[in-house]
């Protein structure tokens, strides 16, 4: 950050070599990474080892399912759904096509496919995968909650040294940057908001006061605890995104909407797994661009995101077999996506021509435009302000006790001191960003900080995989359970294997 202020056009221009360098070499390997959290978690899910408990044979989930889903929804899209929610769809018809021509019916359908592609099964197998570890780990096998305690089956007690070290402050890294994105794109879209309402002029000026403001509501509601804030704004949140679903679907074409929605999700079922390898080699220049501007973005984007949320989600799943767990977590979020997706696309879409000026808008912006073209349109703009803003509360409240979770060693019970620096950090890091680099230099440290993390993320994959696969056997799990661990005795794979190197 000190770079970024002392020297911002070497700091924008260092950093956009090296994202294009990143984006030409390493996109496969984001492809592969998250294709491998898929993977995990289908055959956690279909395997006898999804019986497995988070917790103690006996334990009961803490949170009603609604409440559970509501917030580790909120902790987990938020911002970017309503930022991109029907800007995505737009772009992919209007601007630039992934597959096809613009303006044709094909780029429609494309247009939707790829942006439940881009916010579907697969962002929230990455935020599974690491949820499932850190959870899996702290209930079951009583370790601290840290990433770095997930990789014991790989490194055993050597992730209690300077290996744990690098990985825990990766994941702080990760997390600052990805949340921060988020928390500048949605000063940049509640900036638009007020100024299609109001007239309020759009700046970065205004952008730094909308930032300092949710700040100081989001520590608010940081200091007081997951079950006073967090549960009763995700809940609020989820209502609201329900309600302003339903209006646009009403005031909307609402036949093309039902109709697109079926046909898209078709079309995700038939190509999921070409779209999750495909990084356009044959294709053309454009298209190669496309992957890495979209999909090699959004990728690095849940990656970077992960340890926030899994952290976060862990920390309120405790008592969820795995089974119920993962599903949960790949299908309902999932399917609300792709709801979303279809209305405020088919929205965005529906009678969009060449010339149109919505598609000269700035993204922050679309959403809004949009929105002008049909009845309600103010109604439908001051609610999605409002989700914007909970979303932007939420997201950063979630993030300050994630944060200090983690650099408290794992320690639950933090001080509201340390809570409020990292929610300055936070809010200082994303001010920073817009001004010197504004969306583009947030996509751009966002892409670099995830590429370390999406190493430890597939050793992650595979340790708790490891694991899961030695606690079967331990517990002669292949039709059902024949013996359970302790309460004070978890079956440790990598302490057996301590004890081995010792003797």
């Amino acid at each position: 950050m000190i770079l970024a202020v002392a020297f911002p056009e070497s700091f924008r221009q260092i950093t956009n070599s090296i994202r294009d360098f990143l984006g030409i070499h390493f996109g496969w390997f984001y492809l592969m990474v998250v294709f491998l959290c898929v993977v995990i978690s289908v055959i956690v899910i279909f395997h006898p080892m999804g019986k497995i408990r988070l917790g103690d044979p006996n334990s009961k989930p803490e949170y009603s399912t609604f409440s559970w889903i509501a917030m580790l929804f909120s902790a987990g899209m938020g911002i970017g759904l309503v930022f991109y929610g029907a800007a995505e769809p737009l772009s992919h018809y209007a601007v630039m096509a992934p597959e096809t021509t613009v303006f044709t019916q094909q780029a429609m359908l494309d247009a939707l496919k790829y942006s439940f592609f881009h916010y579907g099964i697969s962002a929230w197998a990455v935020y599974g995968m690491v949820a499932l570890a850190i959870a899996y780990f702290k209930y079951r096998k009583k370790e601290v909650p840290n990433i770095s305690s997930t990789l014991k089956p790989i490194f055993g007690k050597y992730t209690e040294g300077n290996i744990g070290y690098v990985v825990d402050a990766l994941t702080i890294f990760a997390t600052v940057v990805g949340v921060a994105t988020s928390l500048g794109l949605g000063a940049v879209q509640i900036n638009s908001g007020l100024n299609y309402l109001f007239g309020i002029t759009q700046s970065i000026n205004v952008q730094i006061i909308i930032i300092i403001i949710a700040s100081i509501l989001f520590l608010t509601s940081a200091v007081s605890g997951i079950n006073k804030g967090v549960r009763i704004l995700s809940n609020t949140n989820i209502l609201l995104a329900i309600l302003l679903m339903l209006i646009a679907f009403v005031i909307g074409p609402s036949l093309d909407i039902a109709n697109f929605f079926i046909e898209s999700i078709g079309a995700y079922m038939n190509d999921f797994i070409r779209m999750s390898f495909r990084t356009a080699a044959s294709g053309t220049v454009a298209q190669q661009g496309w992957v890495q501007s979209w999909t090699i973005y959004y990728w690095a984007w849940w990656i970077s995101w992960s340890p926030f949320v899994g952290v976060f989600i862990a920390n309120i799943s405790k008592g969820r077999t795995i089974r119920e767990f993962l599903t949960y977590i790949l299908l309902v979020p999932s399917i609300f996506s792709f709801v979303w997706f279809s209305i405020f696309g088919t929205l965005a879409m529906n009678g969009t021509t060449p010339g149109s000026p919505i598609i000269k808008m700035p993204i922050s912006n679309m959403l809004f435009g949009i929105f002008n073209q049909y009845p309600l349109a103010i109604i439908l703009s001051i609610l999605a302000i409002i989700l914007i803003i909970i979303y932007f509360i939420t997201s950063a409240d979630s993030a300050t006790v994630v944060l200090a979770i983690l650099s408290e060693n794992g320690n639950e019970e933090t001080s509201k001191k340390i809570k409020v620096i990292w929610g300055i950090i936070l809010s200082s890091t994303a001010t920073i960003l817009l001004i010197n680099g504004g969306l583009d230099g947030l996509q751009n440290i966002l892409i670099i900080t995830a590429f370390p993390f999406s190493i430890i993320l597939m050793l992650i994959v595979v340790s708790v995989f490891k694991e899961l696969v030695y606690e079967k056997d331990e517990m002669r799990l292949f039709v059902k359970a024949e013996r359970h661990p302790t309460v004070d005795r978890p079956f440790k794979s990598y302490e057996n294997q301590n004890k081995e190197d010792e003797e």
